[in-house]
């Protein structure tokens, strides 16, 4: 049935085709609008033939290459100000390891040194630890300077980085079951 219905429907947008054609062919086209003076002007030489560039566009300026010579480009990535250093100077900025886990236990490369400022994970847990369980003697200011870090970072990390804090909250009514209880 639906073959059908697309015969139809081909028959009747397919009627007199021709004539609709022909007419629409023949029909006057719109005009367009009249153009700025100035583009009219620029266009009227172009329709006698292709436009020829002047001469002074095809020939060098001395001084304009002395110019571009002498220029000199050195680009930095905004978001990482030190990708523009040297190696040389890379090496001076680096730390070698405090502590560190096994490459094969995790799969991971094993690292020698990191940057001064930075802390692998095992370092921040570890430094972290021992301020835990000794704060007199592993302050703030001796892990900074024991892993080269700026102080506030490290008081920082020291104040938000809790890893190892459990806090138990208690139920909010007496008849709450708890896990314990059975």
């Amino acid at each position: 049935m639906s073959s059908m219905g697309a015969r139809v429907a081909r028959m009747f947008r397919n009627f007199n085709l021709e004539n609709r054609v022909h007419r629409e062919i023949s029909r006057e086209k719109p005009i367009s609008a009249p153009k700025h003076p100035v583009t009219a002007a620029l266009e009227a030489p172009s329709s006698a033939g292709a436009p020829e560039a002047p001469e002074s566009v095809n020939e060098k300026n001395a001084p304009l290459l002395d110019h571009l010579r002498s220029l000199y480009v050195e680009s930095t990535d905004p978001e990482n100000p030190q990708s523009s250093r040297q190696e040389e100077g890379d090496e001076a900025e680096r730390r070698p390891l405090q502590y560190s886990v096994p490459a094969d236990r995790l799969g991971l490369v094993e690292l020698t040194d990191v940057p001064k400022g930075k802390l692998t994970l095992p370092e921040a847990l570890k430094a972290l630890s021992s301020h835990q369980q000794q704060p007199n003697r592993w302050t703030a200011e001796k892990i900074a300077q024991e892993y080269s870090l700026e102080l506030t970072d490290c008081k920082a990390l020291l104040q938000y980085f809790c890893p190892f804090r459990i806090q138990i909250i208690p139920p909010a009514s007496a008849q709450t079951k708890r896990i314990t209880d059975s």
